[in-house]
């Protein structure tokens, strides 16, 4: 999956929410100021082409949707920090958070409790 920009993501929730879209109902869906229509053009074809969207020719225009599900973004996204920042260890990322204390002991139990039930399954 390749990553996409704030501003990319940004559009692609407007996809998430309402499913598919003109260029012109995006823009429609910011409040004022709003983006020039080129500029949220620009998302879209950007994120067309690292294909998180399709489109379908309808006339003149084209209407936009997302291939890409929110869930599916988050598993990848989530996947891509864990190796540029944790050495793809999903060890380092559990014992980042409890030496920052960002986790409590009951919830690392819990978290044991649910590793052997699924591997129990």
């Amino acid at each position: 999956m390749k990553e996409i920009t704030t501003r990319e993501e940004e559009v692609m929730r407007h996809f998430w929410s309402a499913g598919a879209l003109f260029v012109k109902q995006i823009v429609d869906m910011y409040p004022d100021p709003k983006p020039h229509f080129n500029t949220i053009s620009t998302y879209v074809r950007s994120l067309e082409e690292k294909g998180y969207l399709n489109h379908e020719a309808l006339g003149t225009t084209f209407r936009y949707f997302p291939v890409i599900s929110e869930e599916e973004y988050k598993k990848g996204n989530l996947g891509n920090v864990i190796k540029k920042y944790f050495d793809s260890s999903y060890l380092n990322v559990v014992s980042t958070f409890i030496r920052e204390d960002k986790i409590s002991v009951d919830e690392v139990k819990r978290l044991l409790e649910e590793v052997e039930k699924q591997s129990k399954q």
